[in-house]
């Protein structure tokens, strides 16, 4: 299971290195097909950083986390770090769909990546208590 975690952080990681493109490129995106969905009205509007640093940078470093958390088997961390991933997205998918009305493919990819990673560390996270319930 570990292994599957880390393979999938690593694709977020990827969507998230596609959006960091974006964030700094000033050419036309091939994401960029109509009034709603354009991912370069979303990585250059203000809720694309915090304090300076691009939200897809922020992705990047919190996937590589969650990949190095499963390969660590630290299943507990690893679902407090993913949970926390996940809430951040969802707030950021706000923000697409109630301030700027507009929808990046990259981010929807990337919540539907952190989405899947949630339910397969709730899984690992519980097979490990239960494992640990059987040895106490």
């Amino acid at each position: 299971m570990r292994f599957l975690i880390a393979f999938i952080a690593l694709a977020g990681m990827v969507v998230s290195a596609l959006a960091l493109h974006v964030h700094y490129s000033t050419d036309t995106q091939p994401c960029s097909i109509n009034e709603k969905w354009d991912c370069g009205i979303v990585n250059h509007s203000p809720f694309a950083e915090i304090e300076h640093i691009p939200v897809a940078a922020l992705g990047i470093a919190g996937y590589l986390l969650m990949a190095a958390l499963a390969l660590a088997r630290r299943r507990s961390l690893a679902l407090l770090v993913t949970l926390a991933g996940l809430g951040f997205s969802l707030y950021l998918t706000h923000i697409e769909k109630d301030v700027l009305h507009v929808w990046c493919i990259y981010c929807v990819t990337s919540l539907g990546i952190i989405s899947l990673l949630t339910l397969l560390d709730l899984g690992w996270a519980a097979a490990g208590w239960t494992e640990e319930r059987r040895v106490s």
